[in-house]
């Protein structure tokens, strides 16, 4: 596609439809990164995307800090338990993380993770 009719198709499509397919491009160039929608339960995998949401969750025994990685194809909820924050976790940031996919009332999960913090691209 030439400059003029990328620069065009993003005038005319929604913006979670370009964002959608900016992720899912950055993805597929990566070599190490599955696609969100194609991980199942119990698969060890490497995921790259950005951040959504952070949210804390206090509770009596223990805290859990969420963040929502959106990739272009599905979202993980990434779940740090024992954590009240982890610097550089916020919305909008890019982030890879490798761990072992659950699920966690029909939506898929990924507990401690390592990750990667990367610069904006």
């Amino acid at each position: 596609m030439t400059k003029v009719g990328a620069w065009l198709r993003k005038l005319t499509t929604d913006a979670d439809e370009v964002e959608a397919e900016d992720l899912s491009s950055e993805v597929a160039a990566n070599a190490e990164a599955c696609p969100a929608g194609a991980c199942r339960r119990g698969e060890k995998v490497a995921l790259l995307g950005r951040l959504r949401c952070v949210d804390l969750r206090p509770a009596e025994d223990l805290a859990e800090l969420i963040a929502e990685l959106y990739d272009g194809t599905d979202a993980v909820q990434l779940i740090w338990l024992g954590r009240r924050s982890i610097r550089g976790i916020e919305p909008g940031r890019t982030i890879k993380v490798r761990g072992r996919i659950a699920v966690r009332g029909g939506n898929k999960v990924m507990y401690n993770p390592e990750y990667e913090l990367l610069p904006a691209s």
